[in-house]
């Protein structure tokens, strides 16, 4: 009796915990089927199927390639990068791959520059090019040059013709030119390619006049300019542009800037003789540049 009475007892207190018990597995579903709620914030929870959750992104879509890229196309790790960006294949964002050999074929043609700029250069200065002509004599007493050299460009600009002269002569149009006509033109026409020379070096008399004084020209101590020519071939002439609005004030900036480099400077306003061009020369005088 007593045992009937116990297995009672233990079917009763079975009873609850059967009435409770979870109608569903607590493993995971298999791919495909509902996702198990998942707790997002307290008391909140968000439903989603897994089959949505496939379709996100796991990766970001390629890039397309840029037009730097393809203009390397001839590099092989750019047509690597295109080969990809065909393929539709996620691209690296690693830079591209130098190809072999840039680096020392670059450096190969800058010191190939160099060389070539020193073996041309005069004056000790790689922003002279030209020539060494040596002793000038002169036809008359007072003419001639000492260590004169013959000199083709200045800064990177070209002279309409090689001009001798002495180094004193050329270091002062360089820094004219440096510091007057680049200023001047700026980027006009793309920038000034050719110096248009009128005379540099001739065993004469000042303006050519019977009995004057020697000039500076027979001593390699002048040069005359007449105008310029442009990098697009636009030409600029001292004599139509002078009083000019469009070229007088670049050619008066010029004319100003060349006082200081040089110890004589004269333009149109100084005389009937040079109305068609500059006349400078480095002859010193004790009160400083002369400039008319």
């Amino acid at each position: 009796m007593r045992q009937l009475v116990a297995a009672l007892m233990l079917s009763i207190l079975a009873l609850p915990a059967l009435a409770i018990a979870p109608d569903a597995s607590m493993r995971p579903h298999a791919r495909g089927q509902e996702a198990a709620v998942l707790n997002m914030r307290p008391k909140l929870r968000v439903q989603i199927k897994l089959g949505d959750a496939a379709a996100l992104p796991l990766r970001p879509k390629p890039r397309p390639v840029s037009e730097q890229e393809k203009a390397m196309v001839l590099s092989g790790g750019a047509m690597v990068l295109l080969a990809s960006a065909a393929a539709g294949l996620p691209q690296s964002a690693r830079p591209l791959a130098r190809p072999k050999g840039l680096a020392q074929k670059v450096m190969g043609q800058r010191q190939k520059r160099k060389r070539e700029l020193v073996r041309g250069s005069v004056c000790g200065d790689p922003a002279l090019q030209g020539e060494v002509v040596g002793r000038v004599p002169g036809r008359i007493n007072g003419c001639g040059v000492d260590n004169a050299i013959k000199l083709r460009s200045v800064a990177g600009v070209k002279l309409s013709q090689s001009s001798t002269m002495d180094c004193g002569t050329a270091k002062a149009l360089k820094v004219w030119v440096e510091k007057g006509v680049k200023p001047a033109l700026g980027n006009r026409g793309g920038g000034v390619s050719t110096i248009e020379v009128a005379a540099h070096y001739a065993c004469r008399t000042r303006n050519n006049k019977k009995g004057a004084k020697i000039s500076e020209h027979g001593k390699g101590r002048a040069i005359d300019v007449s105008g310029f020519t442009l990098k697009n071939g636009q030409t600029i002439t001292l004599l139509k542009g002078w009083r000019s609005a469009k070229d007088g004030p670049a050619l008066k900036r010029m004319h100003k800037a060349a006082c200081g480099p040089f110890g004589t400077v004269l333009g149109p306003n100084a005389d009937r003789y040079h109305q068609d061009h500059f006349h400078f020369d480095t002859a010193r005088y004790r009160s400083g540049s002369y400039c008319k």
